[in-house]
Order: C-alpha cells, then structure tokens, then sequence
C-alpha cells in the first residue's frame, strides 16, 4: 500500500485493524498453547490405552463454551462450531498419537 493509500484510511480504521491484528496474534498463541496440552493429553491417553475421543466430556465443554459465549455476547452457535472444528482436529491429533505408540485408535 502506497503512502498516499495510507493516508486515505481513517485513523479509526487503522487503530480498529491494530486491535484486531493484536488479537488475532492472541489467539493464533492461545491455540498453540492449548494444542501443547492437547497432545500432552493424547501421549496420557495412548499410555494408558484410552480411546482418543471422548464424547462426554466433549459435550460438556460445548455446554460450557456456550454459556460462556453467551456471557460474552458471542453467539454460542458460532462458539459451538468454533469448538467442534478443534475437538475434530484434537482427535485426529490423538489418533496419530495412538498409531505412533502402536494402538489401534479406538472411538
């Protein structure tokens, strides 16, 4: 973007597009701290010879992420969505943990 480009946008614009480039970095950081866990949890569960799923505890924390989106203003639809694609993934992470140690992953 040219300097002439630049100055065109908005102070405002500019300020509100800091915040939310600021926020995503959070989040992209947020995700792979919580990722590190996650496969902590597969290395426990494929030791232990636990399936890589869990549905109950997966449905109690799509409740309890949707409360929480709720508090916030964020539409727990979204929240719940959000959640399901990292649960996928979370899962999918455990599998290949699962064949790694030589089980069979169970669902």
């Amino acid at each position: 973007m040219s300097e002439g480009e630049q100055s065109a946008i908005p102070a405002e614009l500019m300020r509100c597009r800091a915040t939310i480039d600021n926020i995503d970095a959070a989040l992209v950081h947020l995700l792979a701290e919580r990722f590190k866990a996650t496969q902590e949890v597969g290395k426990i569960k494929a030791d232990a010879g636990l399936p890589p799923a869990d549905p109950g505890r997966e449905e109690r924390q799509i409740a309890r992420l949707r409360a929480l989106a709720d508090e916030a203003g964020l539409d727990p639809h979204f929240a719940e969505k959000f959640l399901a694609f990292i649960i996928a993934e979370v899962i999918r992470h455990h599998e290949a943990i699962q064949a790694a140690h030589g089980s069979p992953p169970e669902r």
